[in-house]
């Protein structure tokens, strides 16, 4: 399968991981497939689970660790709290993405180079928002095979009663236009606008810009979630103590919008 480009995985960062793990499982009847040992170098530890063929990762700085020790725990501390810290993707040709964006004169700044898997993380500075990182899994062409940060055995682990799939991301700026103009650049989609705003799509999720709901500036703002029954989402919602309005969600810093 070739010529893909998707969105696979959402990253959230929370001080605290067990407490933002266990309001997830609880709202949207999932659970956790992969904690990924090789997080901890980055003074990190993490839990991922399966929405569907996409996952939700939520990562949080190991105990013991001050805020400013770790990349993530600098990120709450701009945004004043826990929120949503990363977009990862999937396409079928890393090294040619790489070219793209060397040519284009964004940064990589991290390259993640494993057995089956390679990952590129891009700058912030350069592209705006949200972090944005993109891989391939010699396993994962279909949107239901492999991908290395799951683990394996995902597969065993989903659970779709409540909820489908991620198939959007809100991020928030004071300036949203230039924002998905940088997206569309690195991604090579069109930005797109009508009645409902401004986007890039990619094959499975629509990337919306918007202006700035809160105070915590440029950052993941919402996501929207493909939901199986949504009167069950908002119930392990309400029961895990959470935020409710009307089919919104407010978790680890984000808005989670359902829709059917």
């Amino acid at each position: 399968m070739a010529g893909y480009l998707r969105l696979r995985q959402i990253c959230l960062v929370a001080a605290d991981l067990e407490p933002v793990v266990d309001q997830l499982c609880a709202t949207f009847g999932v659970t956790v497939c992969h904690r990924d040992p090789n997080v901890n170098k980055y003074g990190l530890h993490n839990a991922l689970m399966p929405f569907g063929p996409t996952f939700v990762e939520v990562v949080a700085p190991l105990p013991g660790k001050a805020a400013d020790e770790t990349a993530g725990g600098r990120y709450m501390q701009r945004i004043g709290g826990n929120g949503g810290y990363m977009v990862i993707m999937d396409q079928d040709d890393v090294n040619a993405f790489r070219e793209h964006v060397a040519a284009i004169g964004v940064r990589i700044a991290n390259k993640l180079d494993y057995p089956g898997y390679q990952g590129t993380q891009l700058h912030p500075k350069d592209v705006g928002g949200t972090i944005m990182s993109i891989g391939h899994d010699e396993h994962g062409d279909e949107l239901w095979g492999g991908w290395h940060a799951a683990g394996k055995e995902w597969k065993k682990y989903v659970h779709t009663e409540r909820v489908a799939a991620i198939i959007g991301v809100e991020t928030q700026s004071d300036d949203p236009r230039r924002l998905a103009e940088s997206w569309g650049r690195v991604l090579r989609r069109p930005v797109l606008e009508d009645a409902a705003g401004l986007r890039v799509e990619v094959d499975n999720a629509k990337y919306h810009f918007v202006p700035p709901v809160d105070g915590r500036g440029e950052t993941m703002s919402a996501l929207h979630i493909r939901a199986n029954d949504k009167a069950a989402i908002l119930a392990g919602a309400k029961q895990a103590g959470l935020e409710v309005t009307g089919s919104t969600i407010r978790l680890c810093g984000v808005n989670w919008r359902l829709a059917d």
